[in-house]
């Protein structure tokens, strides 16, 4: 049995509790009485009305003003897994509260959007026009044209996704809200109905996409991810019985890869199988599930350097590095799969079998440890990547609301290109600091510019911050453990 000796060199407390906030200002709609981040204000308010259905709600994805599902279903998955294997240590903080909360600004979107069983709609605004105009998200004059899916034009990637948010979210609201837990579930299996037998690409649907959020890994690990999700959420053998025999044909089995993403799910469909493994309900699919194992080994040992050579590239810094845009959002979200596993090895008393040797639970934590203190601050620049915490952080993060002052000190409309020459262009920092916002973070050499116009590093989006929720509760959990007690 490994024992903890997680050093409490950072604020997990501290950095958990403002996440939170990032997803307060990140809301679209109608923002409740208890809204903490006052600098934001109602906006979206007749969003979907002309097409004749109630978009209001859900969350801008980045720095802009569309809501795109696809994404947006992605962030509040792992915000919902984040509650379900960590909500002792969220409800320790006193954060479990505002957990659920930034899960039902997602969830309740979700609900009004799957208007009809194979009707979901996809995507409010498109990144055309929206790009073009640099404006707060109250004041936005730029077309708010809503697409949809249906069995004519299907999106498995997106209904899959938004399935397996929606059976994640069940679980997290079960102990809680069982009425809305089940609602959440009924939406849940419909969407995946509606995702495998309507089966075809959503950005061939919904083209306007296709620059932005593109599928490029296909619908197939959505498929099955969703499957994953729905057996957790509900134990019907019918979506184990999926996940084992589209194993191969879909990919689960067969795709070895080292990044997860919002397009990409195979890793984490392939840690979430792991443990029904690792838990001994494996029964007669233990062969395949074994098959699923090797392939989430496979993840897990290239991020920890321990994979035959095949590994995930480190910064100078120590910093997983995947590529120049937005790498923050790998990070984020592989140091979550590491944490989460490393749960799974030490409640079995197991290791992880890598090429270049064996794996304990407390070398995962400890990694994951340091991915979480480099965004926070341990790095060449002792720079936290996390805006809000420490005293060093981004102080022009390419996000539109957080650079134009609130309308609460200036009422004046700012116009679509105004906002470029008055706010975007201007050298000082921002009026309103984004906290909790995670940005795309340094290139490969660690370096760092921490200016509007580079977005590809000073972007931040919803999910990048999701995995961290879990990543700190886990990380505070670990540090408040006595010492001598297996974490």
């Amino acid at each position: 049995m490994c024992f903890t000796q997680v050093v409490a060199g950072f604020d997990y407390d501290d950095a958990l509790g403002k996440t939170f906030l990032f997803f307060e200002a990140q809301r679209s709609g109608k923002l409740p009485a208890n809204q903490r981040v006052k600098w934001r204000g109602d906006s979206g308010l007749q969003d979907g009305f002309q097409q004749g259905v109630d978009l209001v709600g859900g969350y801008y994805d980045a720095g802009d003003h569309v809501k795109y599902g696809f994404p947006m279903a992605f962030t509040v998955t792992i915000l919902s897994w984040s509650v379900v294997e960590y909500a002792k240590e969220l409800g320790a903080t006193n954060q479990l509260d505002y957990a659920l909360d930034a899960i039902k600004w997602g969830t309740d979107y979700f609900i009004k959007a799957h208007s009809q069983p194979y009707t979901l709609w996809a995507q409010v605004g498109d990144g055309g026009t929206d790009h073009y105009c640099w404006e707060r998200p109250e004041g936005m004059t730029t077309p708010r044209t809503a697409y949809k899916i249906d069995s004519n034009s299907p999106g498995s990637e997106l209904a899959g996704e938004t399935a397996a948010a929606l059976a994640a979210a069940s679980l997290a609201f079960k102990p809680y809200d069982p009425q809305y837990s089940a609602l959440l579930l009924l939406h849940a299996k419909q969407l995946f109905e509606f995702a495998d037998q309507f089966r075809g690409s959503y950005d061939d649907s919904v083209p306007v996409v296709k620059d932005y959020y593109p599928s490029t890994s296909g619908y197939m690990d959505e498929l099955l991810w969703s499957a994953a999700w729905l057996f957790r959420a509900t134990g019907d053998s019918y979506y184990m019985n999926y996940v084992i025999n589209n194993a191969v044909e879909m990919g689960g089995t067969q795709i070895a890869i080292t990044e997860f993403s919002w397009d990409n799910k195979y890793a984490g469909l392939q840690i979430l199988l792991s443990k029904v493994l690792m838990e001994g309900q494996g029964g007669s699919y233990v062969p395949t599930l074994k098959q699923y194992q090797d392939k989430a080994a496979y993840f897990l040992c290239a991020c920890l350097q321990k994979n035959g050579g095949y590994n995930v590239p480190l910064t100078p810094g120590g910093l997983l590095y995947w590529r120049e845009w937005n790498n923050m959002q790998y990070v984020a979200v592989a140091s979550f799969l590491v944490a989460v596993y490393s749960d799974y090895l030490n409640s079995t008393n197991t290791q992880l079998s890598c090429p270049d040797g064996q794996l304990y639970s407390l070398d995962l934590l400890k990694f994951a440890e340091s991915q979480a203190d480099y965004i926070l601050g341990k790095n060449p620049r002792s720079m936290s990547y996390f805006v809000g915490y420490g005293n060093n952080f981004p102080t022009h993060v390419h996000h539109r609301g957080a650079s134009i002052t609130s309308m609460a000190e200036l009422a004046s409309p700012v116009g679509c290109t105004e906002g470029f020459e008055e706010w975007f262009n201007r050298a000082g920092n921002d009026p309103n600091v984004l906290v909790g916002a995670l940005v795309g973070g340094p290139d490969k050499n660690d370096n760092y510019v921490d200016q509007r116009w580079e977005y590809d590093q000073s972007e931040a989006t919803t999910y990048n911050t999701a995995p961290l929720v879990g990543l700190f509760a886990k990380l505070y959990g670990a540090v408040q453990q006595p010492a001598g007690q297996p974490f």
